[in-house]
Formats: C-alpha cells, structure tokens, sequence
C-alpha cells in the first residue's frame, strides 16, 4: 500500500475528466491537479513551448511527493511525454495508448475517427498507435481548435448554440465514414452530448476515461494503490479559481469551492 497522492495535469479543466474516473474507482486515493489555466490552450502552441509548459507542470506535481503522474492531455501526451519522462522514474501514464487500444477494440469496422488539438494531430500520435495495432484500420483526423476555448468558457451544454456550430464545422465530414470516434483531447468529453447528437450510433472513446482505467491497472500491478481512508482531491490552477470551482463543480456533480489554490507556475 502506498498513501502517497496521485498527479494529474492539463492544461485547464479537461483533465478533471480522468479525475472524475479516478473518484469513482479508488476511492481511497488522494489526488493533486494542476489546470494550467493561465496558459491554455496548449494546442496552438509550438513544440518547444509545450514541452516547456510540460516541464513545469511536472516539477509542480513532482513537489508534492506523488507516486504516479497522469498526463490527462493529450497535447503533451503526444508531444512531451517522453521530455516529461526524463526528467522522473515514476509511472507516468499519458492518454494516446490507452485511448487508441480501446478504439481499435470497439471498432467494428476499423474505420476511426480522431479529434483533437492541432498539435496532436499535426503530430500523428493516434494515427500511429492505431495502426500499430491494427495496420488495416482506416483513420481519419480533424482537429478542433475551438474545443477547448469553448469548454474553458463553459460553452459546452448539449443545446448550446456556439457548440453546436463548431460541432457540425468539425465533424460532419465522419457523418457515414467512421464508427468510432477518438476524443482525443481530455475537454472533448464535455461536449459529448453536443457530439452524439450529429454522430448518432458511433462510438466515443473518451481518453480522460480510458487513461483513468489504465492508471488504475499500472498502480495496482505495482502495488502502489491506497487501500484505507477516506480519499480528496485538492486542486490548483495558474489563473483566478472562480471560474475553474464554477465549471468543476458543474461536470464534477459536487462542489469544489475552497478546494481550489493558484499556483504561480512560471517559478517551476
């Protein structure tokens, strides 16, 4: 057993979606997050400034003592994973494997679609981890740059009309090509009801979900998961915490108020 925390970043309120997993299967666990606020979106970046970013969300968590760190971006998953991973011997679990194992899983047809940042798909991360799995899997990617904009801002409800506008500009190019789409950056989930409503019957493979999964398998082989106690999760962002415990506490389902610290996190 170990009661030493877990850490999860992203690069603002995304990867409460793996937070939100973590919650409901280990209990037990106590979690540090770091929404890098200040600086989202990390998608438009170039590579050399998200790795940058990356760094210092690391050292942040990495002052904490944790065992585990969970990149629940898939920005950084694609571009700055192994930058990250130099700099720790911890498990570090990012979102493009296990996202990309699922996907190839459930796909009936093989044909996949992937969203996400640009820089993911500029990078072709799950374009290749699909077909490294399946080399017959026919992929097809988009990126949607004003996702996360929109999540970040709280327009992400199933009848929101900016969503809805962006949705359809993005994504009905899949309409009758795919059967299961890749949410390949950890806001997207948000919009799944936005989502499902123009791509009915296709499968979504949320990453933040898949990546919780896969983290809660990683530290129970090595038996690093907390099994007493009642577990918290204390969050920090870069930026004013008002809106952050607003929109937390909305996809969340409990408040988040007073649990919330800026960090300045150019010191890291």
């Amino acid at each position: 057993m170990d009661t030493r925390p877990i850490g999860v970043f992203d690069s603002g309120l995304g990867g409460l979606t793996a937070v939100k997993e973590l919650e409901r299967l280990i209990p037990n666990e106590n979690i540090i997050y770091f929404g890098d606020t200040g600086r989202v979106p990390y998608g438009t970046r170039g590579i050399n400034t998200i790795k940058k970013y990356a760094v210092s969300d690391m050292r942040f968590l990495l002052s904490f003592n944790v065992k585990a760190i969970i990149i629940a971006c898939g920005t950084v998953s694609s571009i700055a994973i192994d930058e990250v991973r130099r700099i720790t011997d911890l498990p570090v679990i990012g979102v493009v494997e296990p996202t990309a194992k699922t996907a190839v899983e459930v796909s009936k047809t093989g044909k996949i679609g992937v969203i996400a940042t640009s820089a993911t798909i500029s990078s072709g991360s799950f374009q290749k981890a699909i077909s490294k799995l399946n080399p017959d899997a026919e992929v097809i990617a988009r990126a949607c740059p004003l996702f996360v904009p929109l999540v970040e801002n709280g327009y992400f409800g199933r009848d929101c009309k900016l969503a809805q506008l962006a949705a359809h500009d993005y994504i009905d190019e899949f309409k009758g090509r795919i059967d299961t789409l890749i949410l390949g950056c950890t806001h997207y989930p948000l919009l799944r009801g936005v989502i499902e409503d123009i791509l009915p019957g296709v499968i979504l493979v949320d990453s933040g979900f898949e990546t919780a999964k896969t983290a809660v398998s990683l530290l129970s082989e090595q038996d690093l998961l907390n099994t007493s106690g009642k577990g918290s999760v204390h969050y920090y962002v870069s930026d004013q915490t008002s809106d952050f415990e607003r929109l937390a506490g909305i996809f969340l389902e409990h408040p988040v108020n007073g649990m919330v610290d800026t960090v300045d996190i150019e010191k890291y």
